[in-house]
């Protein structure tokens, strides 16, 4: 799995995720730092990354195109800085490969991590 870290955090993050085994790149070494969500979507699906973000618009983006790629990761906690909740992330990420490689959008937050299996239906 290679994660495709989003513009919303630091660049930090690559170095984070490399230390524990994951294969990462931050999409200012990649793409137009104005890109639009929908843009590094397609970027991630086509390159086979899992998007690690903050930003809500990549699962609101899975659920208005049904979309069964890219995995998403979102941080969900006031400090996304690697040392803040890097570990639980790393965590998320080891426990939930098989999940995100097949199509999933993972939730981390300080106190729990929470999965949806892709397509996101509406229940």
């Amino acid at each position: 799995m290679k994660l495709l870290v989003d513009m919303n955090l630091s660049p930090r993050w690559v170095e984070l995720l490399a230390d524990g085994g994951v294969e990462a790149a931050h999409w200012s070494t990649l793409g137009a730092m104005n890109a639009p969500d929908a843009a590094i979507m397609a970027f991630a699906r086509v390159h086979g990354y899992v998007v690690l973000t903050h930003d809500l618009d990549f699962s609101a983006i899975l659920a208005a195109t049904q979309g069964e790629k890219p995995s998403v990761v979102q941080i969900r906690a006031g400090d996304v800085s690697p040392d803040a909740i890097g570990r639980p992330v790393l965590d998320a990420l080891r426990q939930m490969t098989d999940e995100l490689e097949r199509g999933a959008l993972v939730t981390v937050d300080p106190s729990r991590t929470r999965i949806r299996v892709l397509p996101l239906q509406s229940i």
